[in-house]
């Protein structure tokens, strides 16, 4: 009957280690069976030295190949190739370090930046303190600034980038006036006309300075005090002048403009080389009438959100009017002169002149 106890399942070829859990599990039962209670154990000795070896590992062999033999647990022994390596900073790490070396010092930057800004703040809250640093002529120039500007100083930051627009817009139609100047020396040797050539150099010098006077330095205003009089200003002398580009592109002869018109005459004349520069100033200018005409709109956008009216515009005018004193003096004047006058026909036997 002993042979009724074999296992008919069992596999033949099975290590003895497998088979004795096998059997095992089958007598004591799966409750009681712990498949982990054959642990790995390490031995370490220490010599008389006072050092000790590297520990050794006993492995069981459950494949039944490999460093044993005959199912024997294999022992493992560390080399010094299985030790880990010495710990040396990454690459990643060193451009880490040099990324945060060379933020530190942008913020070093800024930070000087600001400081210089809010001086500049302070000077400007205070009468007299700022000093004039527009045209920036050089030091050996007789004449010196006339006026202060400083779009990050003076300007929010909000409308900052349309100022900026504007200033950018100014200098290249100073840059265009200057082009047509060349425009109308061309015309000038191929067609022998010296109007438009005349003419091109006085608009260079009237309508450079006083572009920036009277449109530039109005819208300048304008968002730095929020004053609808210097909106108003900018409205009707910048429309005036986006007629000017617009006459000024199209270029009819003898009126001081190389346009679309001058151009097509020195390619009817066979001119080709002054025609192609005619047609470059051509282009220019409508890109120029075209940025002007999208300035105009963005800055009335931006007028109309902020409130401002007419009428505003007539209240700071009236209230700036009053408050300047050469006009005070001359009203003072004025009045002065008009009761001595009505006092002396009032007066009997004064000398009437």
């Amino acid at each position: 009957m002993s042979g009724f106890d074999d296992n008919p399942f069992a596999d033949p070829f099975a290590e003895p280690s497998i088979q004795q859990a096998t059997r095992g599990s089958a007598q004591n039962g799966l409750e009681e069976y712990d498949p982990f209670s054959a642990k790995p154990t390490t031995t370490n000795t220490a010599p008389a030295g006072g050092t000790a070896n590297p520990p050794t590992y006993v492995q069981p062999n459950v494949g039944g190949t490999g460093a044993s033999t005959g199912g024997q647990p294999a022992v493992v022994t560390p080399t010094p190739t299985n030790q880990p390596p010495a710990y040396t900073p990454s690459a990643q790490q060193q451009v880490s370090s040099a990324e945060f070396q060379r933020r530190q010092e942008e913020l070093e930057k800024k930070a000087e930046e600001l400081a210089r800004k809010e001086e500049q703040l302070r000077n400007a809250s205070t009468p007299g303190a700022r000093q004039d640093n527009w045209p920036p002529l050089p030091s050996a120039c007789p004449v010196g600034p006339c006026f202060y500007q400083d779009i990050n100083v003076d300007i929010p930051l909000e409308f900052q980038k349309i100022v900026r627009m504007l200033y950018y817009l100014w200098m290249f139609h100073a840059l265009m006036l200057l082009l047509n100047i060349l425009g109308g020396l061309g015309v000038f040797i191929a067609f022998d006309n010296g109007t438009t050539f005349g003419l091109a150099i006085l608009y260079f010098f009237i309508f450079t300075p006083f572009s920036y006077i009277c449109w530039f330095r109005p819208v300048y205003k304008a968002f730095r005090s929020d004053s609808s009089f210097n909106f108003m200003v900018f409205f009707f002398i910048f429309s005036c002048q986006l007629v000017v580009s617009i006459i000024s592109a199209i270029g009819i002869p003898s009126m001081g403009s190389c346009g679309w018109v001058m151009m097509g005459k020195a390619f009817n004349k066979g001119e080709i080389g002054l025609g192609v520069f005619l047609a470059l100033l051509a282009c220019c200018a409508t890109a120029i009438a075209l940025a002007m005409a999208y300035a105009l709109i963005w800055v009335h956008r931006i007028y109309r959100s902020t409130g401002a009216s007419f009428a505003k515009a007539q209240a700071e005018f009236s209230q700036g009017v009053m408050r300047n004193e050469h006009v005070q003096n001359v009203a003072a004047n004025a009045a002065s002169a008009a009761v001595r006058t009505q006092l002396n026909q009032n007066t009997p036997g004064a000398p009437r002149f």
